[in-house]
């Protein structure tokens, strides 16, 4: 089961992409759990299995009390569980034990992370919460689950010669120009430029999204294994940090998602947010459709340049949680 590297902490959500007092399903390392937000802003998540009947509490509701507090309320038979797992049984009028484990959280600021109950084995970051205080928040999105182990998930974030092929479609990459990668362990730095194949001025009337696309796109990725990757990106309009994020899900399946933060150097920047947001869409649902189009487990006899950062991902899978010196650096 090393495939899901046990001991390294999830970013399971954004505090934003809970609605108050909505049960929704999470899924960390082959287990289901329902997570909710209440009125006073706690976050709590319970394994999703009713321990009566077994069904899916992500499916019911929350009970909503005076207090803020609310309960998770099981579909089935309107079973409520609290922040602990304990329940009331009908006619009896009192709680219940625990009957189910509550997923150990550990909350920093909108950022709810999670160990899945192992011992830890890699810090939580500190960039986020950085980000946080210096870009705004534009929102999230691409919040999919995709049938892929999560080794491939991360190869695929750090091949930066799939640009021109993967992404060609909208983005139209014509080169990668790599410039340096500066390897520190589990955290590390990419440079690269991607000229792109201008869209005439007929293009960009009859979609006027195109205007806020640079002719050369200035990638600067921030690497921070295994669970993270920052693109810093300079827009015609301001900078954007594009958080991808991965979690296993399961040994096969791997949920990814965008948190997009923003600087704006010119005041008509924060009306595109909505625009950049669909931009990233579109880069998660190419990777994703191309994951779907390749045969696993295919022996690589072709090695192209500037693999570095597979290389990078390779190492330190292999080796995790231990971190081997640093030796990738160009």
């Amino acid at each position: 089961m090393q495939s899901m590297l046990f001991g390294a902490p999830w970013l399971l959500a954004h505090k934003s992409m809970l609605v108050v007092n909505q049960p929704r399903k999470i899924s960390l390392y082959g287990n289901d759990y329902v997570m909710w937000k209440d009125a006073a802003g706690a976050i709590h998540a319970l394994p999703n299995a009713c321990p009566h009947m077994g069904a899916m509490l992500s499916e019911g509701w929350c009970e909503a009390h005076i207090d803020g507090t609310s309960t998770v309320v099981c579909p089935f038979h309107a079973l409520p569980f609290d922040s602990e797992g304990c329940t009331v049984l009908p006619g009896l009028g009192k709680k219940t034990l625990p009957q189910l484990k509550p997923l150990e959280l550990t909350i920093q600021g909108n950022f709810i992370w999670s160990y899945g109950g192992y011992e830890p084995k890699v810090p939580i970051p500190i960039v986020l919460n950085d980000i946080a205080d210096t870009y705004y928040f534009v929102g999230h999105t691409a919040d999919i689950s995709v049938e892929t182990d999560l080794l491939t998930m991360l190869l695929n974030m750090h091949d930066y010669n799939h640009q021109n092929g993967t992404h060609r479609e909208l983005f139209r990459i014509t080169n990668v120009e790599f410039h340096q990668f500066i390897d520190n362990g589990h955290h590390s730095h990419a440079f690269y430029d991607m000229p792109t194949a201008p869209y005439s001025l007929a293009e960009k009337l009859r979609k006027l999204d195109l205007f806020l696309l640079p002719t050369t796109l200035k990638a600067h990725l921030e690497n921070y294994f295994p669970f993270l990757v920052i693109f810093h990106g300079e827009m015609p309009l301001g900078k954007v940090a594009q958080c991808h994020i991965f979690v296993p899900e399961a040994e096969n399946r791997t949920r990814t998602y965008i948190l997009l933060f923003g600087q704006a150097t010119h005041p008509a920047f924060k009306l595109f947010g909505r625009t950049y947001l669909k931009f990233g869409k579109v880069v998660v649902d190419q990777d994703a459709d191309i994951l779907g189009k390749i045969y696993p487990n295919t022996p690589q006899k072709i090695k192209l340049n500037n693999e570095v950062g597979m290389d990078w991902v390779r190492r330190n899978f292999q080796n995790f949680p231990n971190v081997v010196e640093p030796n990738l650096s160009k």
